[in-house]
C-alpha cells in the first residue's frame, strides 16, 4: 500500500493475521460475532532508531522498568479532639468579640471628639461579655463591614 504523509511517500504493508477455525460465536448488539484462533503470532514491527525535531528515540524497544519511588511515611499529625476544637472556636470567638468592642469604642471616642488613644486605655475593662438577648445576632454577618 502506497501512502504519503507530509510529502513523503512510503510503502506500508500491515501484517495480515492468519486465522483458523471458529472457536466461539455469539451476538453483540444484534450483530453476529465469530471468534477465531490465530494460527501464528503476529510479528512485531521492527525497532527503528528515529529522530524527531532533533530528539532521538527508538521504536519497538521496551521501556525500561524504573525502580519504584519509596515515599517516606509522614508522621501522623496530632488530631485535636472535638472538645479541643470547640474550646479553640470559643476562645477565638471571645477574642473577636473583644476586638470588635475595642474598635467600636475607639470609633465612638473619635466621633465624640476624644483622641483614639484614650479608647485603647480601656482594653482591660472590655471583657467580651455579650448580652444573652442579642448573643445570637452579635457576631458579624457575612455582609457587615463594621
Amino acid at each position: 500500500m502506497k501512502l504519503t504523509y507530509r510529502g513523503i511517500s512510503y510503502d506500508y504493508n500491515p501484517p495480515q493475521a492468519q486465522v483458523g477455525e471458529v472457536v466461539a460465536a455469539g451476538q453483540y448488539r444484534g450483530s453476529g460475532v465469530r471468534f477465531r484462533k490465530a494460527q501464528k503470532q503476529l510479528s512485531q514491527q521492527p525497532s527503528l532508531d528515529l529522530k524527531y525535531r532533533g530528539v532521538a528515540y527508538t521504536t519497538g524497544a521496551p521501556e525500561p522498568i524504573l525502580a519504584p519511588v519509596v515515599v517516606e511515611p509522614v508522621a501522623a499529625s496530632a488530631i485535636a479532639s472535638v472538645d479541643d476544637r470547640l474550646r479553640s472556636l470559643v476562645i477565638n470567638h471571645h477574642r473577636n468579640v473583644k476586638q470588635r468592642e475595642q474598635v467600636m469604642l475607639s470609633r465612638v471616642a473619635v466621633q465624640v471628639g476624644l483622641p483614639s488613644q484614650y479608647a485603647y486605655q480601656y482594653w482591660n475593662p472590655i471583657q467580651g461579655k455579650i448580652n444573652t438577648a442579642v448573643a445570637g445576632t452579635y457576631s458579624r454577618s457575612h455582609v457587615a463591614f463594621s
